[in-house]
């Protein structure tokens, strides 16, 4: 099973390099962060993935937004989707697969407010601990915006007061860690003491490597040990991150216990665009392209 965690920085600017993404990749499940699209926003093409069970969060006025899509050939079922009570700005979205809880998170950044990131933080400590508590197991992917150790941003950039490097942050991180969760990238690439997934789009960073590590796979100790490999792909794609995808030995879950979810509400199909013009089309992803 292939999971990818993505955030996209924007997703009607990496339309075509997310098609071409899902196309080359064929990832079970895709988590994707700050979409930067209202539902009403998100492009036709990529709206109802073929093959997928998609939700879409998006932000109110095109900011923040996260989306998960879970391959129909794993969940026959549509599962239920929902959001945690301490959801805002639209940053998390959840979805049951049997006993698993998948989860795509952008948490917030912190520069204008620091203490609102400080609870998200703290609701997802309580999240873990609450889901283990009833029997549940987790993967959480996304955009965390905290380097968990000092080797998870590049010496040119560290600073240990700055947002995303503080000991509060890593604090929480460490939290969740020893409520029974296994940082999947770091543990696959141990000794890797340049492993970065987000990098200043100036001066090179991206193509010189010089970055931070802010996105994650956090599993629960019974997948752990399913684990086989977990990379990013650092040059793929023109966001400022890149995306990172986890790979598992069978499937997480078993399709029998998946509870059917309603579908999601979106906007109608339409063959125009309102000026006469023939929308894309839908790009068929698994029908042998």
């Amino acid at each position: 099973m292939k999971i990818t965690t993505w955030n996209v920085n924007g997703l009607r600017a990496r339309e075509g390099q997310l098609t071409e993404w899902l196309l080359k990749e064929k990832p079970d499940v895709i988590c994707l962060q700050e979409i930067k699209a209202s539902l009403a926003q998100i492009p036709e093409t990529i709206c109802r993935l073929e093959g997928y069970h998609c939700y879409w969060h998006g932000g109110a006025g095109g900011y923040s937004g996260v989306a998960l899509h879970v391959r129909k050939e794993f969940a026959p079922k549509r599962p239920v989707f929902g959001h945690p009570a301490f959801d805002h700005e639209s940053r998390i979205v959840t979805c049951a697969l049997g006993d698993v809880d998948i989860a795509s998170i952008y948490v917030p950044n912190g520069g204008k407010d620091f203490p609102a990131k400080m609870r998200f933080l703290q609701a997802m400590v309580g999240f873990v601990n609450d889901s283990h508590a009833k029997g549940r197991k987790l993967v959480l992917c996304g955009d965390l915006n905290v380097a968990f150790e000092k080797r998870d941003v590049h010496p040119k950039l560290y600073s240990p007061n700055q947002i995303g490097q503080t000991q509060e942050e890593r604090a929480l991180i460490r939290r969740m860690l020893e409520a029974g969760l296994h940082d999947v990238l770091r543990e696959q690439n141990a000794t890797n003491d340049e492993l970065f997934t987000w990098w200043a789009p100036w001066r090179q960073h991206k193509e010189r490597n010089i970055g931070w590590r802010l996105d994650y796979v956090l599993v629960s100790d019974p997948i752990a040990g399913m684990v086989k490999s977990c990379r990013v792909e650092r040059l793929f794609g023109t966001s400022d991150h890149g995306p990172v995808t986890a790979i598992f030995e069978g499937s997480l879950f078993d399709p029998a216990g998946i509870i059917e979810g309603p579908e999601q509400e979106l906007p109608p199909k339409d063959e125009a665009d309102g000026k006469g013009k023939k929308k894309k089309q839908q790009i068929d992803l698994f029908g042998g392209g």
